[in-house]
């Protein structure tokens, strides 16, 4: 099975974290990052998909993604 995670954060380095730790349990980037405003927060969020194949097991609507 393929999974998708969108993974954001605020524009400081526990989002790099947050991306480099997928990046270690086997995810892959997919597409460009992205960058918005939030106005609610007056900071600035960054956003990355990412994807990665897991074999042998199925889907589940109930799995937690980041634990595959």
């Amino acid at each position: 099975m393929k999974l998708y995670r969108f993974l954001t954060g605020p524009d400081d380095s526990s989002f790099c974290h947050k991306v480099t730790a997928a990046l270690n349990k086997g995810w892959e980037l997919s597409g460009s990052p992205t960058y918005a405003f939030n106005a609610t927060t007056g900071e600035m969020q960054c956003g990355q998909a990412v994807t990665k194949t897991v074999h042998g097991k199925e889907y589940d609507p109930e799995m937690k993604l980041g634990e595959q």
